[in-house]
């Protein structure tokens, strides 16, 4: 048993590095393979598909800052897809007051909307090519974000792909947001799908415990920092980027 009661699925780690598999992992990707036709995929999206965490990680310490609360950088990315109540349980960790969370919060998202609309949502590369390809291959494709709905919603429509999503699954929907199951257990309900048949795709050490947790397929393509040795062992695979989705979905 794992954190959160998970259950070791016997699924070992296999890199796939700038798309190409490693040769000793090409049996158990092709294994694999055989299971992923029209599969489910749940998509983690900042830092997943959208290239956001950049943004993230600048305004949690700025904010912080400005609130009185000095933030390390490697504090800041230990924030990263932090649902409640987790990201006050952090700040009281941080600073001894878990009051402060919102204050910073609030001040981070200020900080955030306003150099979004400034310089727009920016799209991991080849996000909407590669969401394309899954969906025209009959995978069905769902959101699984940190981000409460009405800016999920405004974000995907706004970088138009809004489109590519069945459904859009938020933290604020559930008790307990990641690195619990909680979020990806409901997704799976809501899509009425067995945990262990569904894939999520991530890019933090926060959500890839969330969703091994509650039983999916991890697949990790990740952002501002890499896996440690415990992490991957919990991945069913780690990508560089998106494109590294068609050789596993063979799309």
């Amino acid at each position: 048993m794992h954190e959160y009661g998970a259950v070791d699925r016997g699924i070992e780690a296999s890199d796939v590095i700038r798309g190409q598999l490693r040769d000793e992992e090409v049996g158990k990707v092709q294994s694999m393979q055989e299971k992923v036709k029209n599969s489910t995929i749940f998509f983690d999206m900042d830092g997943t598909i959208l290239d956001t965490e950049t943004y993230y990680r600048q305004y949690w310490q700025e904010a912080a800052r400005e609130c009185g609360y000095p933030m390390t950088d490697e504090q800041a990315l230990s924030m990263r897809s932090l649902g409640r109540p987790y990201g006050r349980q952090r700040i009281q960790e941080l600073f001894g007051s878990a009051d402060a969370y919102d204050e910073i919060r609030n001040r981070r998202m200020e900080l955030m909307n306003a150099r979004l609309e400034r310089d727009g949502i920016p799209v991991k590369p080849y996000a909407r090519e590669v969401l394309q390809k899954l969906r025209a291959a009959g995978h069905r494709l769902a959101v699984a974000t940190a981000t409460d709905l009405t800016r999920t919603e405004e974000y995907l429509v706004q970088t138009g792909l809004r489109d590519c999503f069945e459904r859009l699954i938020c933290a604020t929907m559930v008790e307990r947001g990641k690195p619990a199951p909680d979020i990806y257990l409901y997704a799976c309900r809501e899509l009425e799908i067995a945990p262990e048949e569904a894939y999520a795709v991530e890019d933090s050490p926060n959500g890839v415990r969330s969703a091994y947790a509650a039983g999916c397929r991890v697949i990790m393509i990740p952002d501002q920092t890499q896996p440690d040795a415990e992490l991957k062992k919990l991945l069913t695979a780690q990508v560089t980027d998106l494109r590294g989705l068609t050789d596993i979905f063979k799309v």
